[in-house]
This record gives structure tokens, sequence and C-alpha cells, in this order.
């Protein structure tokens, strides 16, 4: 963040100066492509429509259709102080182009989506902010459309290459669980041996058997989201693996599991552990107590400058517009809080365990329209170890093992957050569509399903992506929250979800998939599970895997 008083300033690069700098003569400029004039955000070297390289900047007319808002109450910066409206406005000339910015010199009851926009600029230093103000003559519009409808998403998953199924080579047979809680002013890398041992315990092996290690996101630690990755780990134990794997760019937060498979089929490693670690409530703390200094300098990206900085303001407008195509209402993620408090009632391991009503739900604090703090989850300290084993060495292990169906991992969509799909989580509905190109089985095979749930509003997108009901129907679906209660047509994030249980970024809901297909979960096991479902991420890319019991 800059030093000097305003809102925090954007890194200037070659690629960008043009877009930063150019409200300077009062001209908002985007970058264009010189051979089918179609526009480009974020800027990129090629043309995302033709693939050609013959790039330029353009002057817009600075006119655009208000595409989404949220009215963030709770996060402030220096310079930009709650409550303030996010926005995504869809550029006039180019609607598929949508820039992240904010709305000025309006009444917040009064925005609606449709509204014409036009831009003006705040200067802070060498910058131009694009801001954007209510038009005064224009006449509500057009709202943009998706690149692709989300019923037909699955047209574009690319079939099975081959009937031999990595998955068939592999099964999960450790899981182990640190303990999870508030501040619990621990090192993240002593939580990660713990739960790495619980682990290599639960399947009866030793560290000498341990000849992979695989985590996300890797040696990156930003604000208390990792251990410091399988270098860290390695350092402190000495396992000496013959592979690992650690890094952002994977199937979401439980890619980590998914790339073991791989290299467990492919004969790379026999047992490989899997590890994720969150230490985000003791950083806060730690922050707080001025014993960890927030980072200097300026931001990267297209969001945080006009004060985009959590997940939570992009989907609250991805939300915003599920309420408006499809009838969706706060109640309908509310249905979603309740279910997830009610089994985190009945774990031991859970943070929120007290019982919570819809007026609970509807009256807590609110976070960032429609949001409110019990659509969040629970930032927490805790790591999660899973184990993946070569199937022919699993039956041979302390537990039963568990097998793995299939995956669902292509990309589809943009993966740019205000690029995307506009109705549900990004990076969803793509590779909850792949998975069942690899199987014979259907949802209503699934007897339990672990869903994402950094957020309400992720898990009903991925009841509807993974057809539980059809796109536009969760409101239906969800009411009531019969359906999704453990003994249910879907038994939902039986262990609470991230939203009660704690944000362990999706290991978690792999660690209770397991437990539930073994039978393990005492009180809030479902009845006969033998097929299971977990999700984990969305934004960025996310993964799907599908389990089901060894018997």
């Amino acid at each position: 963040m800059s030093a000097a008083p305003g809102r925090p300033l954007p890194l200037i690069t070659q690629d960008n100066e043009f877009f930063w700098t150019s409200g300077a003569d009062g001209k908002l400029r985007l970058q264009e492509c010189k051979a089918c004039e179609a526009l480009i955000h974020p800027p990129a070297p090629v043309c995302r429509y033709c693939r050609s390289r013959d790039v330029g900047a353009r002057a817009v007319s600075g006119r655009a259709t208000l595409a989404g808002f949220t009215i963030n109450e709770r996060f402030s910066l220096p310079g930009l102080a709650a409550p303030y409206v996010i926005a995504q406005v869809a550029i006039a000339e180019d609607p598929r182009v949508r820039l992240t910015t904010n709305i000025v010199k309006c009444d917040f009851d009064d925005l609606e989506l449709g509204q014409q926009v036009e831009v003006v600029f705040e200067q802070v230093e060498d910058v131009w902010f694009p801001l954007f103000k209510p038009s005064a003559d224009g006449q509500p519009g057009q709202l943009p459309v998706d690149e692709i409808a989300p019923e037909r998403f699955g047209e574009y998953v690319r079939p099975m290459l081959t009937a031999e199924k990595f998955e068939d080579k592999v099964a999960l047979t450790g899981i182990g669980m640190s303990p999870i809680g508030r501040r619990l002013m621990q090192l993240p890398l002593a939580l990660t041996v713990q739960a790495c041992e619980a682990a290599i315990a639960d399947a009866g092996l030793t560290y000498a058997d341990i000849d992979g290690l695989s985590t996300y996101p890797g040696a990156i630690n930003v604000a208390g989201m990792g251990e410091g990755g399988t270098t860290a780990l390695e350092a402190a134990l000495g396992i000496r693996p013959t592979w690992h794997n650690g890094a952002m760019e994977t199937f979401g937060p439980g890619g980590s599991v998914i790339a073991a498979m791989l290299a467990v089929a492919g004969g790379l490693a026999r047992h490989v552990l899997c590890f994720r670690t969150v230490w985000e409530a003791t950083h806060g703390e730690l922050m707080k107590q001025g014993k960890i200094a927030p980072s200097m300098g300026r931001m990267s990206g297209w969001q945080m400058p006009f004060g985009a900085t959590s997940a939570a303001h992009t989907l609250a407008m991805n939300a915003q517009r599920h309420f408006q195509r499809y009838g969706t209402s706060k109640e309908t993620l509310g249905w979603i809080a309740l279910n997830q408090r009610a089994n985190a009632e009945l774990n031991p391991t859970a943070i929120y365990r007290t019982p919570m009503t819809m007026d609970d739900y509807l009256n807590a604090r609110p976070i960032t329209t429609p949001f409110g703090l019990y659509d969040c989850d629970v930032p927490c300290d805790g790591a999660i170890a899973v184990i993946v084993s070569a199937v022919d060495a699993a039956r041979d292990l302390a537990k039963p093992p568990i097998l793995v169906e299939a995956v669902g991992t292509q990309i589809v969509e943009r993966l740019d957050w205000d690029q995307s799909t506009l109705t549900h989580e990004p990076q969803v509905l793509g590779q909850a569509a792949h998975v069942w190109t690899r199987t014979s089985l259907r949802p209503s095979d699934v007897d339990v399903a672990e869903l994402y749930d950094g957020f309400s509003f992720n898990c009903l997108s991925w009841i509807e992506a993974l057809g539980f009901c059809g796109i536009g129907e969760a409101k239906d679906f969800l009411d009531g929250g019969k359906n999704i209660a453990r003994d249910g047509q879907l038994p939902l994030n039986t262990h609470g979800g991230q939203l009660s249980h704690g944000r362990t970024h999706g290991m978690g809901l792999l660690h209770e998939a397991i437990t539930q297909l073994r039978g393990e979960a005492g009180d809030r096991q479902v009845a006969d599970a033998r097929i299971g479902v977990v999700s984990s991420g969305g934004l960025t890319p996310s993964g799907v895997i599908l389990l089901r019991a060894d018997r």
C-alpha cells in the first residue's frame, strides 16, 4: 500500500501503464485487438478471440452498464473507508469486458443492475482511477451474457482419451488432523507435523514408507495460508521423497491430492503424504500485536485498488445476479448455513457449535451485500493430512481403503474473476461437468456430499453444477433444508463445513468424506454411506473427487 494518503495504488508496469494513466486527458483506454476489434481486459499479448498479436490501446466512450455490485460493509483500507460500493461494469463498446471499479456520487439504495454509468477519474499520485457514477439520462440496459451459458458447460468438456483410468490405481489410506481452533498460537509447521503423524499412524505406516510429499499452495506464505511447503516439511523431517509437489496452479486447494494420485498411478511413489496448513487466526492476532508487519508497496491486479480485497466481493456480485435471474433469496443461502451449523453441533472439532436459527442468520452483521457473517467461513488454525497409496498396497494397511472413482479438473471458462461466469462461482461448472465423464455413476448415486463452502454461495454453485438440482433450481431444492440434512436426499457438509467447522481450504471436506465412507463419523454418520463427492476451490481452478467405499 502507498504511504501517501488515499486509496491503495496499483503496481504500474509496461503492460498496464496505458490503463492506469489514461485518465490524465479524461479518456478511458482499454486494449484492443487490431485484427478483430475486440476489446481485451486484462491486457494480454494476444487476443483471446482471434489469437492475433496485433494489439494496442484504444480510447472508449467511458459509458458502461452496471453488471454487478456489492456494498462493502466490513473491510476498510487507508483512503477507502467502508461502506463503499464495489462494482463490475460492462463496457458499452464491448460488454464482454467488465471492469472492477467503485460506483461514486450515488445513493446506495438507488443502484440497480442494468443501470447506465459513466466514468469519472480520481487521481492519486501518478494513477488515475477509473471510477463510475450513474448517468443522468441513461435508460436501463441489457446485462452482459455468459460466454457459455451455465446449462451448456457439458458441451465443452473433453471426453476420456482412454478407457483405462488412473483413478483405479490409487486409494486414500490415511487421514490426520491437528487441533483446529481460533488463535492456537502454534507454529504452522508444528500443526503440519501433528496432522502428518496422525495420518501415517492412521494408515499403519511409518515415515520410512512415505516416498512422496504434496501440498498447496507450496512455499508461498501469505497471511497465514501455509506452513512453508514441501521443502519446509522435508527440512524438518528428512523423509527424502522420490516425488514432491507444492504449487498454487493446481486443481484447487485439494489439488495436491489429485496430483499425488497421478504420481502414484505413474509409479513415481507408493505412499504420498498430502497436507494443508492454515494459521490465519494466529496470523491476524500477531498482526494486531505488531509482531508481523503488513507487506508494503503497490498492489498488482485489477481489483485490490478498488477495495475488492476479498473473494467475498466477487462472489457477492455473482450471488446478486443469481438472485435476479433465478429468484434465489438470502434465505436460500441461509438453509446452507443452518445445515452446516446443525452438523457442527455433533462434531467436537468444530469451531461454531452453538445452535443457529434463520433469524440469527438473517440478523447477523453484514459483510458485503448480500453476505452476512454466517455466509463466510471461519478463519482458523489447523492442519489436515491425507495419504494417497497405490491400490495394490492399500488393502494391506490398517484401515479399509477409500477408492477413487473419478476426478473432475477441466477448465472451461475465463480465469479472470471479473470476466468469468456471471451467476455461479467461477471455475465450478466445468470441473463439475468433467467428473461425470469419467464414471458411470450419476448424481443420484451419491450418498454424501462435501462441497466447498468458503462462502454459502460457493456451496450453492457446486450443488447446481454437479447436477443435484438443475441450474437455477437451488431455491426450491434448498427450501426448508430437508434435502441437504443428514437424513435427506443429499447429506451435505456433514462435519459442519467451512462455515462452522473452520476454513481448512477443502482438506477438511476430504477428511470428512473419508471418515463418512469408513463409517467412523459417530453421531453425525450418514447411514450406509458408500459414495461420496468432494469439491475443492473455485474462483481459482478447482477440482472434484468422487470416492467410493471398498465394500
